[in-house]
């Protein structure tokens, strides 16, 4: 019997609530490798031990049925299940709980009989408009069982094309329940990731966009430049000497196949190469000897790096994987994610999973666990998500004023006031002026007073840019008593879900990593003969994910 993690349960209790509450479908949002399938296999169990309902599972790759089949049979062993999929060449229809490929199934609802309950794994790949697999099936399910319901499960609730997946004239509608990728680290489920830039990055100036996403073609042929694939494979070679798994993610065929050659011919390395054309008998041979899972009399020597294109994206499962290898760039954060998230899962001797960057795709996202659809500006003025450590080249968020990794300290942001801008000071001494502003970028840092002792408290210094040179800072003292201290632990729970930090240090690396509420406005207070101006007013966006709650679950009502 499977027993779910705190945030698995919540998951399990949070779609139950909105299936009783409301008459749409909802999804969860759990990070790769942060445990969907478990979540899945309990509502399997609860809704055909407990309600009598009958379920499908529908997914679109073969790996991913392999997997919710294992997680069924340990935490449902009482439910019978059958599979249908051509790949895995079986056809079951009349079990309680079918596990379908999408591929396999979407012309033969009627054969497969109604269904009560729907659970469709990577629900980011059901397009947004069109008459797609996904949405033929479910709309002739529908004839079947008008009241059939529909939960998704994935770790990228949206798409580069058409945006959130959750809309109200979508198949999904609202996400019922999401963990974020910050919380599973720092609660020791997933593993670490660091980020390192490639020395030889190729040029993406001057590549053209096609339907969200450079044009594949030219992405080849930028990245396929033959001093740049050597010196990204000497490069590569030497960093992840240390490594267990190197999983590299090239641009095409062509491409991946040319850094393979290059990586036996020039460095002695033994690199498998995967594509869509691979038979799948060598596939799944190069899988199991780069997970290290062969069996059988005739074994090979195991993988240490596996070279793919645009097939282990979604539902490759190998925990041993700490480091990714992006050759390619992406303007997709969904592919961006689903890339860098192989190596979330952890494994024995893992300490973390280095990132090695040569596309750019880390400075264009930003913090995998920041990701977001958003409007871009149309004022030129947005700030990278992600900036390079000129000293080590990690990728570091653009708040840092100090690399976490190797310490290096950035220069502070130029404070002069842009001149055009016209001044607000009063003509008077004492008059007081109120001016709301856009918060334009945030930077986090440990302040000491000049002169002062080690040991003497420090604060945390906040410096807000909002103009183009116009910044203005506040000091939040958490390592001082009484009233000080009590104001700081004020504006932290006013930003975040978390306890107060002790120290300025500590509170600096939490801000920096996304742990408080983004600053959206300021109004700042300038008083006319008075040298320094106050902010005196916020407007937070949402704070960060809550910390886990134990929630119970109700089980007396059928939800669907």
């Amino acid at each position: 019997m499977l027993t779910l993690r705190p945030y698995q349960h919540e998951a399990v209790a949070a779609v139950y609530q909105h299936l009783r509450e409301r008459d749409d479908n909802p999804c969860v949002v759990i990070p790769t490798g942060g445990g969907k399938t478990p979540v899945m296999a309990t509502i399997c169990r609860d809704a055909v031990v407990t309600w009598g309902g009958r379920v499908l599972i529908v997914a679109h790759v073969k790996e991913l049925l392999e997997q919710s089949a294992d997680k069924l049979r340990v935490v449902c062993p009482e439910v019978k299940f059958g599979i249908y999929s051509a790949g895995l060449k079986r056809r079951d229809t009349q079990a309680p709980v079918i596990v379908a490929g999408i591929q396999s199934v979407y012309k033969r609802a009627c054969e497969l009989d109604a269904f009560d309950l729907i659970l469709v794994d990577e629900c980011h790949l059901i397009p947004a408009e069109g008459e797609g697999m996904y949405r033929q099936f479910l709309s002739e399910t529908r004839v079947l069982n008008p009241q059939v319901r529909v939960v998704g499960f994935t770790a990228t609730p949206f798409r580069l094309d058409a945006g959130p997946i959750c809309r109200d004239d979508h198949f999904l509608n609202a996400v019922s329940y999401e963990v974020g990728v910050r919380q599973l680290i720092a609660d020791g489920f997933l593993s670490p990731l660091i980020s390192k830039a490639g020395i030889a990055k190729a040029d993406t100036s001057q590549l053209h966009v096609r339907a969200g996403e450079f044009v594949a073609s030219e992405v080849e042929a930028a990245m396929d430049d033959a001093q740049l694939v050597e010196a990204a494979c000497a490069e590569l070679t030497e960093i992840t000497q240390d490594r267990q798994s190197v999983l590299i993610f090239a641009s095409g065929v062509q491409h991946g196949q040319h850094v393979c050659r290059v990586l036996a011919e020039k460095h002695d390395i033994d690199c498998g190469f995967v594509c869509g054309e691979t038979p799948d008998g060598e596939r799944d041979e190069l899988l199991r000897r780069f997970r290290g899972t062969q069996q059988g009399l005739f074994q090979q020597a195991p993988l240490k790096y596996l070279c793919n294109v645009n097939v282990l994206t979604t539902g490759f499962d190998a925990p041993n994987v700490d480091c990714v290898v992006l050759l390619r760039p992406t303007l997709s954060p969904g592919l961006y994610y689903q890339m860098v998230g192989r190596g979330f899962r952890l494994h024995p001797g893992k300490a973390n999973c280095l990132v090695l960057d040569y596309g750019g795709n880390v400075q264009r996202h930003g913090p995998v666990d920041q990701l977001q659809i958003a409007e871009k500006r149309g004022d030129g003025t947005g700030e990278a998500p992600a900036k390079e450590c000129p000293a080590c080249r990690a990728l570091i968020a653009p708040a840092y004023s100090n690399c976490p990794q190797c310490g290096h300290e950035f220069p502070p942001p130029d404070r002069k006031k842009h001149e055009s801008q016209a001044s607000k000071a009063g003509v008077l001494s004492g008059e007081v002026t109120d001016c709301e502003y856009e918060v334009r970028d945030i930077t986090y840092s440990v302040h000491s007073k000049k002169d002062a002792d080690e040991t003497a408290p420090k604060t945390l210094r906040i410096d807000y840019r909002l103009g183009l040179d116009y910044w203005v800072s506040e000091w939040i003292c958490f390592e001082h008593i009484g009233w000080a201290r009590r104001k700081a632990e004020q504006w932290w729970k006013a930003r975040s879900p978390d306890p107060p930090p002790e120290t300025a240090q500590e509170a600096a690396d939490l801000a920096s990593c996304g742990a408080v509420a983004h600053t959206e406005m300021v109004t700042v207070r300038s008083v006319a003969g008075e040298k320094f101006e106050r902010i005196i007013n916020y407007k937070l966006g949402p704070k960060p994910e809550p910390s886990i709650l134990h929630t119970a679950i109700n089980m007396d009502d059928v939800p669907f």
